[in-house]
């Protein structure tokens, strides 16, 4: 039973991290601006799997901030993930609860460990990317959640 839900855990997301990222951006128009700043922070919570700043996984990643963000930016933010279980883990990212949910019309989060394996016990460096599209409008301050997650394989 236990091996049962272990398994089901594992296979509906194990969780990896929920960072709730918050950014500001003002204008007079209540555009996004070239002198916004975006800033990303929360906190993270891990099943199986850690984020780190640093590879010998002793700094918890606790905070992200992109920097600068204005109309058509790119930011990227790199931390280290490991594999804190005992199974080989598929990694996948995925982003929810958009406040305001416009705001996933002009922006897109990414990473390139989409689809990578994770070996039990394994560190591995992983870049995340915010987008920032030209056309953004309407936003002045946004938040969404970002879950990175492992499938055992």
């Amino acid at each position: 039973m236990a091996s049962q839900l272990s398994r089901k855990i594992l296979s509906l997301a194990v969780l990896g991290i929920t960072v709730l990222v918050v950014a500001s951006a003002v204008s007079a128009l209540g555009l996004l601006s070239n002198n916004a700043r975006a800033r990303a922070h929360g906190a993270v919570e891990t099943v199986n799997v850690g984020a780190y700043w640093n590879s010998g996984c002793t700094n918890a990643t606790t905070d992200i901030n992109f920097g600068t963000v204005s109309p058509g930016s790119v930011s990227n933010v790199s931390f280290y993930v490991r594999n804190e279980g005992k199974l080989l883990l598929k990694l996948s990212l995925s982003t929810q609860n958009w406040n305001p949910t416009s705001a996933s019309f002009y922006m897109t989060l990414s990473w390139d460990k989409e689809g990578k394996t994770l070996a039990a016990g394994n560190v591995t460096l992983a870049t995340l990317t915010l987008n920032v599209s030209e056309s953004i409008s309407g936003v002045q301050n946004f938040s969404f959640d970002i879950v990175i997650s492992g499938t055992d394989q």
